[in-house]
């Protein structure tokens, strides 16, 4: 199996590929570049995590293919509803999540391949049927496996906030990638975005809100899911002061 290189989740472009995207004659709108829904990091693959990938993986892994996806089909004859989760990481709160939301189905996009073996792993220690994972862009998933108004949800937590001025035009959360999330929700499904970066929040809150499909079920702001678990990193960081912000719009 392989997967895309990998660089540092923190790392930065050089200023010669800012110079590059924004001197290039050629260069497209914005809205018409290439979007992609990961930063590439680096990692090294354990013996249990590639132990899971031998085990796990023909039961757990939905190969990419450019052609629309059965969804009762890919979680083993079981219709749900479906979430759609982008970049989990190492996957442990979406391995609680599925536990604490039997009835869910959920298909997780990661291209980072210890974090696919991490949740494989979990999902063998805590015998958690309901969730597939697709080793690929959520974009190419989203343009080319996912039907619109196929999905009852899509979370997206902790996103890259590309801290930088002059990186945040590569943030996920941009209004052409919005609306993409927002027509492949069935009516009633949302979109649950967290960061734990102000201005992110604040960018989000402003893109979400601009979306005709989309309602706030807040007042700005939402309380925090039940669903969603408390990481160990976002508890260290609730305890230097950190704030943390959840968005949770649904499709009208």
């Amino acid at each position: 199996m392989t997967f895309p290189d990998t660089v540092p989740h923190d790392s930065t472009p050089s200023d010669d590929d800012d110079a590059a995207d924004d001197n290039s004659n050629n260069k497209p709108h914005p809205l018409h570049r290439r979007l992609k829904s990961f930063v590439k990091r680096a990692g090294r693959t354990t013996d249990g995590q590639a132990r899971a990938f031998a085990e796990l993986g023909p039961l757990f892994l939905i190969p990419y293919k450019p052609e629309p996806l059965d969804l009762t089909a890919a979680f083993g004859g079981r219709a749900a509803p479906t979430v759609l989760e982008i970049g989990f990481g190492m996957g442990e709160a979406t391995a609680h999540i599925a536990t604490v939301l039997p009835e869910t189905n959920f298909l997780c996009c990661e291209v980072h391949e210890p974090g696919v073996g991490a949740l494989l792993k979990r999902i063998g220690e805590q015998s958690i049927s309901n969730i597939r994972i697709c080793a690929h862009d959520a974009v190419d998933v989203l343009d080319h496996m996912l039907q619109p108004g196929s999905l009852a949800g899509v979370h997206v937590f902790f996103p890259d906030p590309w801290h930088k001025k002059r990186h945040n035009k590569r943030r996920l959360i941009q209004p052409e990638f919005v609306k993409k999330l927002a027509e492949h929700l069935q009516p009633g499904g949302y979109i649950h975005c967290a960061t734990d970066w102000q201005p992110y929040a604040e960018q989000m809150l402003e893109v979400l809100s601009a979306e005709p499909l989309l309602r706030n079920t807040a007042e700005g702001y939402a309380p925090k899911p039940e669903y969603r678990p408390l990481t160990k990193f976002e508890n260290r960081g609730i305890k230097l002061g950190h704030g943390v912000w959840d968005l949770v719009f649904r499709r009208a």
